[in-house]
C-alpha cells in the first residue's frame, strides 16, 4: 500500500518466482525496508501481488504476513466497491490471536487425611480458617515445640505473604491437664517439704523410702528409652546417697552433713516428689495451686515464641476460660447419641460413632485403633486406674468429661463436679471460634492418634458432619543428634538453651532447609549448615550494598545490558519460577532455598568476572536480585524490619537505619586510611602500615565494621554483627596460630632429621651392623655380617640388600671425613 509521495509497489519480481515459499520469502525481504501500511486502502499493485499468493506466508516472514493479513481484511470491502484505487476506505486492524501461555502450578499440601499432596482449595475464597494445637504449659518450652511452631509460622507466613491468603489463625493453650495437675501438686508438696527444713537423717530416710517404689517401677519398665532415663536418675541418686550415708556413719560435722543432704535432695527431687504426691496428693484442694504453674509457663512460652520471631495467633484460647463451652459441647454429643455417662464421667462411644452412616472413627491412623498404650497415654496418668478403665463400655472409648478425684481441680457440670478430658478441649474451643468446619488443622506428628483422631470424631459427632477438618497438617519429629527427643524422658533442649548458642534466624534457616513434614535432626551438623548458608547469603548482600554505594548520577545507574547481564537476568527469572514451583509443591522451602543459593552463586560469578575485568557490575540488576531474595527471607520470617536489602545489623530491631547513618562517615575514614597507606607504602613507613592494619583487624571489628582491602581497587566497607566479626577474628587467629605451629613443627622435624643424618654420618661402616646383635652373630673383617642371630649363614638375597646399606653408609662416612678435613 502506498500513500501519496511514496514509491510505488513494484511486484514484478514476484512474477519471476513460481514457488509460493520463495515468493513469501522474497516479498518479506522487499517489505522489510518499506512502509507498506501507510495508506487507507489497497493499491492496484497490492491487489495484483495479493492474487499471486495462494495463501498467507509462513509465520517467520513477519512483514509479508502482516501485509497479507491487512489486505485480506480489506477484501470484502474491496469487492463491494468499484475498483477505484484512488478511493480511500476505512482502515481496519488485522486479526489478533492470544498467546498460548503456560499452565501455572497450583499449591498442593500434604494432607494427613489422605496421606498425599492435595490441591489446596479453601472453603471460602481466599479466606483460610486455621486451628493449631498449642502447648501444654507445665514446663519450659523446648526444641520439640520450636519444631512445630516455627514450621507452622513459616507455612502461615507463606500462605499470607506469598500466596496472599487471608489466614485466620487460632491456637489453644492447654492449662488443664493430667500432667499439669500432677506437676503442680508435686511442686507444691516438694516446696512444703523444703520449707519444713528436714534434718539430714530425715531426708536420707525419706529418699530411701521413696526409692523403693521408684526401683520397682524401674524393674517393670520395658521401654528402652524410658528405662535408660530412669537408670540415669537412679545412678545420680546413688551417687548422692553414698557420701551422705558415709558422713552420717563416721560422725562428720553437722554443717558438712547438711550440705550433702541438700545435694541428695536436689538429685532425688523427682522420685521424692512422686512419692510425696502418692502419699499426700489427695490433700491438695486449693484450685489456685493448679493455675499458678500453667500461668507461669505460658508467659515463658510467649517470651520464647517472641524470641523466635513466631507471629502470635489471631485468637488464643485457654481451656480454663472455656469450661462452660466444653460442658455444652459434651452435652450435645451425649444428646446426639455418641456419648454416655458413667460414674460421674462422660465417655465417647467410638463403636456407635463408627457404625453411624456418614461417620468413620480414626480417619488419620485407622491401623492404630485398639492400641491400648497410645489410648492410655491420651487419657493421662491420672485417668488410667483400674476403676476408671472399668467405667468404659469399650477400651477404645475415651473421656469427654472426667469426674474429679480428691487432689484435682473441679468445675460444676450436669454429671457432677469434674474437669474436661484432653481431646474435647480443642474441639470445643476450635468449634466456638471457627465453626463447623475449618480449612487447616495443624499439630505435631505424634498427635495424630489418639488426640487428633478423637478430636475429629467428637467434633463431627457434635456438628453431625464428616468434614470438620479439610486439610490436616502434621509437622515431623525432632531428634537430638539422632536420638528421640522427649520431655518425659528428660532428653530435650529448651528454646532458651538453643537461643544461647544460635540466633533465631539460624534456627529458622535450619528448619527452612528441611521439609516441614519430615523428621529434623537438631545437631551440630544441622546448625553448621544453617550458619554457613546465612554467611553465604549475607556476604552477597554486603557486596551488593557496597556496589550500590558507588557514586553515580541518575542516568548513570541505567547501564547498557551486554550478554552477561542478559544471561544473569534469564537465570534470575528461571530461579524465581523454580522457587515458585517449589513453594507450590507442599511449600518445599528446602528446594526454594537451594534455588536461591544457586542464584546467588551465579550472581557472585558475574560480579567476580566484572571485577576481574576492572568493570562495575550492573547496579539495577543486582539490586533487583538482592531485593527479591530479601523479600523471600522476609516472607519466610528470617528477616525482620524494613531494610530493602539484606539481613539487618543489630538485634531486636535496634539501629534499623544504621547503614544510612554511619556509612558516610565510614567511607570518609576508609578513604583517609587508604590515602595514608599509599603514602606509607611509598615512603616505606612500616609502623604506619601496621597501625592501618590494626584499625582494620582489631579496632573496627569491635564496632561491627569490616574493611576488605583489594589490590588495585578501593577498600570495601561492610557493616556486620560485632559477634560475627569477633568470631571471624578468633578463627583467623586460630588458623594463623595453627599455621605457625605447623611451620615450627616442620622446621623442628627437619632439624631433627638433619641431626640424625649428622649422627649417622659419624658411624664408620665397619661399626653400623655390629651393634645389631639381635640380628647378626658373625662379621667379616670389614664389619659386614656373615651369619644371623641363630648362627645361620646369611642368604645371597639378604647379603645383596645389606651390601647396599653398607655402601650407602660408607659414602656418608666419607662425606663426614671430608667435611672434617675441609673444616680443619
Amino acid at each position: 500500500m502506498a500513500g501519496s509521495g511514496e514509491q510505488a509497489f513494484d511486484y514484478g519480481f514476484l512474477l519471476r518466482l513460481s514457488e509460493d515459499a520463495r515468493r513469501g520469502e522474497a516479498l518479506n525481504q522487499y517489505l522489510s525496508s518499506r512502509s507498506y501500511l501507510a495508506g487507507y486502502g489497497p493499491s492496484q499493485a497490492d491487489d495484483e501481488a495479493f492474487a499471486l499468493l495462494r495463501g498467507p506466508p509462513p509465520q517467520q516472514h513477519v512483514h509479508a504476513l502482516r501485509w497479507y493479513r491487512h489486505i485480506a481484511a480489506l477484501q470484502p470491502q474491496m469487492n463491494g466497491q468499484a475498483t477505484d484505487t484512488s478511493t480511500k476506505g476505512k482502515r481496519m486492524q488485522p486479526p489478533w490471536s492470544p498467546p498460548d501461555g503456560t499452565e501455572l502450578p497450583k499449591l498442593r499440601l500434604y494432607n494427613s487425611l489422605t496421606r498425599t499432596k492435595e490441591v489446596f482449595v479453601p472453603q471460602h475464597g481466599k479466606r483460610v480458617l486455621w486451628y493449631c494445637c498449642g502447648p501444654t504449659v507445665y514446663d519450659a518450652s523446648h526444641m520439640g515445640h520450636a519444631r512445630s511452631y516455627i514450621s507452622f509460622d513459616i507455612l502461615r507466613r507463606i500462605l499470607m505473604n506469598y500466596f496472599k491468603y487471608d489466614v485466620f489463625y487460632c491456637m489453644n493453650i492447654t492449662d488443664i491437664d493430667d500432667k499439669i495437675i500432677k506437676r503442680a501438686r508435686q511442686n507444691h508438696l516438694l516446696e512444703q517439704y523444703r520449707a519444713k527444713k528436714p534434718s539430714a537423717s530425715q531426708i536420707l530416710q525419706d529418699v530411701l523410702t521413696a526409692r523403693e517404689p521408684f526401683q520397682a517401677k524401674l524393674a517393670e519398665t520395658t521401654d528402652p528409652d524410658k528405662k535408660q532415663m530412669l537408670e540415669r536418675l537412679d545412678s545420680a541418686v546413688t551417687a548422692a546417697l553414698t557420701p551422705l550415708q558415709g558422713a552420717i556413719k563416721s560422725g562428720t560435722a553437722d554443717a558438712a552433713i547438711q550440705s550433702q543432704a541438700q545435694v541428695l535432695l536436689d538429685e532425688a527431687k523427682d522420685l521424692l516428689s512422686d512419692w510425696l504426691d502418692s502419699q499426700f496428693g489427695c490433700q491438695v484442694t486449693e484450685n489456685s495451686i493448679f493455675s499458678l504453674l500453667p500461668k507461669y509457663w505460658e508467659e515463658e512460652y510467649h517470651k520464647d515464641m517472641d524470641a523466635l520471631n513466631v507471629l502470635p495467633p489471631d485468637v488464643l484460647t485457654r481451656v480454663s476460660e472455656y469450661v462452660p463451652e466444653i460442658v455444652e459441647f459434651v452435652k450435645k454429643i451425649v444428646d446426639n447419641g455418641y456419648g454416655y455417662e458413667s460414674n460421674g464421667s462422660v465417655y465417647f462411644d467410638t463403636a456407635k460413632f463408627d457404625a453411624s452412616s456418614g461417620h468413620s472413627y480414626a480417619k488419620l491412623v485407622p491401623e492404630a485403633v485398639g492400641d491400648q498404650k497410645a489410648l492410655q497415654e491420651g487419657e493421662g496418668d491420672l485417668s488410667i486406674s483400674a476403676d476408671r478403665l472399668s467405667e468404659k463400655r469399650s477400651q477404645n472409648d475415651f473421656a469427654l468429661w472426667k469426674a474429679s478425684k480428691p487432689g484435682e481441680p473441679s468445675w460444676e457440670s450436669p454429671w457432677g463436679k469434674g474437669r474436661p478430658g484432653w481431646h474435647i478441649e480443642c474441639s470445643a474451643m476450635a468449634g466456638s471460634i471457627l465453626g463447623a468446619s475449618m480449612d487447616i488443622h495443624g499439630g505435631g506428628f505424634d498427635l495424630r492418634f489418639p488426640h487428633h483422631d478423637n478430636e475429629l470424631a467428637q467434633s463431627e459427632a457434635y456438628f453431625e458432619n464428616n468434614h470438620w477438618v479439610r486439610y490436616f497438617l502434621h509437622t515431623g519429629h525432632l531428634t537430638i543428634a539422632g536420638c528421640k527427643m522427649s520431655k518425659s524422658l528428660k532428653n530435650f533442649i529448651t528454646i532458651k538453651d538453643a537461643l544461647a548458642k544460635h540466633t533465631a534466624r539460624q534456627l529458622r534457616l535450619a528448619f527452612l532447609m528441611h521439609s516441614w513434614k519430615d523428621t529434623l535432626d537438631y545437631s551440630n551438623n544441622t546448625m553448621e549448615s544453617a550458619i554457613q548458608y546465612e554467611k553465604f547469603m549475607n556476604e552477597f548482600f554486603l557486596n551488593v550494598k557496597d556496589i550500590l554505594r558507588t557514586p553515580t548520577d541518575n542516568t548513570g545507574q541505567f547501564e547498557k545490558w551486554e550478554a552477561e547481564e542478559i544471561e544473569l537476568n534469564k537465570s534470575f527469572y528461571e530461579k524465581k519460577e523454580a522457587v515458585h514451583e517449589a513453594l507450590c509443591d507442599n511449600i518445599d522451602t528446602r528446594t526454594a532455598l537451594e534455588e536461591m543459593r544457586a542464584l546467588v552463586g551465579q550472581s557472585n560469578a558475574y560480579m567476580a568476572a566484572r571485577k576481574g575485568a576492572k568493570l562495575l557490575p550492573n547496579r539495577m540488576l543486582l539490586q533487583s536480585i538482592s531485593q527479591y531474595l530479601t523479600d523471600m527471607f522476609k516472607t519466610f520470617g528470617a528477616i525482620e524490619g524494613t531494610e530493602p536489602i539484606g539481613f539487618p545489623v543489630g538485634k531486636n530491631g535496634q539501629n534499623t537505619d544504621l547503614e544510612s547513618t554511619v556509612m558516610p562517615y565510614l567511607n570518609v575514614l576508609s578513604d583517609f586510611r587508604e590515602g595514608v597507606r599509599k603514602i606509607a607504602r611509598e615512603q616505606k613507613v612500616t609502623e604506619v602500615l601496621q597501625l592501618c592494619d590494626a584499625v582494620r583487624d582489631d579496632i573496627l571489628p569491635e564496632l561491627g565494621v569490616r574493611l576488605e582491602d583489594h589490590e588495585g581497587l578501593r577498600t570495601v566497607v561492610k557493616l556486620v554483627d560485632r559477634e560475627t566479626l569477633l568470631k571471624e577474628r578468633e578463627e583467623k587467629k586460630k588458623l594463623e596460630e595453627e599455621k605457625r605451629r605447623k611451620k615450627e613443627e616442620a622446621a623442628k622435624k627437619k632439624q631433627e632429621q638433619e641431626m640424625a643424618k649428622q649422627a649417622k654420618m659419624k658411624i664408620p661402616p665397619s661399626e653400623m651392623f655390629r651393634s645389631e646383635t639381635d640380628k647378626y652373630s658373625s662379621f667379616d673383617d670389614t664389619g659386614f655380617p656373615t651369619h644371623d642371630a641363630e648362627g645361620k649363614e646369611i642368604s645371597k638375597g639378604q647379603t645383596k640388600k645389606l651390601r647396599k646399606l653398607y655402601e650407602a653408609q660408607e659414602k656418608l662416612y666419607n662425606e663426614y671425613l671430608q667435611s672434617n678435613q675441609n673444616g680443619s
